[in-house]
């Protein structure tokens, strides 16, 4: 297989939210699927010797494997390559170590399994392996999500942020396999700042920008986006632009449920310049406030923590 798709799965339903989207990238896009399963042991005291003993572990694996072969057998009958792996280890470095080890293209994780989160992003495993991984992750939110079926076109429409800058521009070849497998509509989309905020004896002040320079940068972010078009269209994609005046993940948030969008996908390291690649980024915003998935994208120069 060329392409390969990571599924982590901890035998939870919400967790398998995950694989109808899975089913049908790797249907789109050719791509093969591993479907994968770390097992957690407890770790046991004297006199056994701190760990668990070789046959709990053989009997876990078992286990999972059998779950992940029945899991397994929907991406068979379709006729998609598919490779089970189960290890002992903890969650997200299991996910992480897999994902650099057999060269995953793109990680299709729900955000909300055993781990029993409230935000489905942050103090999950998500959250760690998004930290840590350089893979792109697909993040399908699970909490409150009805059942779905592939073969509905679940990825149909995808707004793509921009800012303008080379880092938040390492998401578009990602953008364009993902679409032209999956025959998407790719909407690009820019938040052009209104105004911005002063610090005065008062406390915070806003102020706005005058509509003549409003004007002039929806006009350069228009142009802006329309260069950045033409790489699609070099690969037969028909993209659109929308440029919006406001607070950026706000607006992409709203953006992305006006059109009914099924992705928003975007790069973790734009012009905010974070050294961590989420944390007061807009991509941030976006993961805890946003109820579309959501694949991200690490820019180049971004750091793993």
């Amino acid at each position: 297989m060329d392409k390969k798709i990571l599924v982590p799965l901890d035998g939870s339903e919400l967790a398998e939210v995950a694989l109808p989207y899975a089913e049908e990238l790797a249907l789109g896009l050719g791509a093969g699927i591993e479907l994968f399963r770390v097992v957690t042991l407890p770790v046991y005291s004297e006199p056994i010797g701190g760990v668990y003993t070789v046959e709990q572990e053989i009997v876990a694996k078992s286990v999972a494997r059998e779950y992940l072969e029945k899991v397994g057998s929907r991406f068979k009958e379709k006729g998609v390559a598919t490779r089970l792996e189960v290890i002992c280890s903890t969650a997200a470095e299991g996910i992480i170590d897999c994902a650099a080890n057999e060269e995953i293209d793109l990680v299709v994780l729900a955000t909300h399994g055993h781990s029993g989160i409230t935000r489905w992003a942050m103090g999950s495993v998500a959250y760690r392996v998004i930290r840590s991984t350089e893979k792109p992750i697909m993040l399908i939110r699970a909490k409150g999500q009805h059942p779905v079926t592939p073969g509905q076109g679940l990825v149909k429409k995808i707004v793509v942020p921009l800012d303008g800058s080379t880092e938040s521009e390492a998401v578009i070849p990602h953008v364009s396999w993902l679409a032209a497998g999956l025959k998407a509509q790719v909407i690009l989309f820019h938040a052009l700042a209104g105004g911005y905020h002063n610090i005065t004896v008062k406390g915070y002040e806003d102020t706005i920008y005058p509509e003549q320079q409003i004007a002039s940068g929806k006009a350069f972010a228009e142009d802006y986006l329309t260069s950045i078009g033409k790489q699609l269209k070099e690969k037969g994609l028909v993209p659109t632009t929308e440029v919006r005046v406001g607070n950026a993940a706000e607006k992409i948030i709203d953006f992305a449920s006006e059109v009914d969008a099924d992705m928003v996908a975007m790069s973790t390291h734009g012009r905010s310049g974070v050294s961590r690649w989420i944390f007061g980024s807009v991509a941030e915003k976006v993961l805890h406030e946003g109820n579309k998935p959501l694949l991200l994208v690490r820019s180049p120069g971004a750091r793993t923590q």
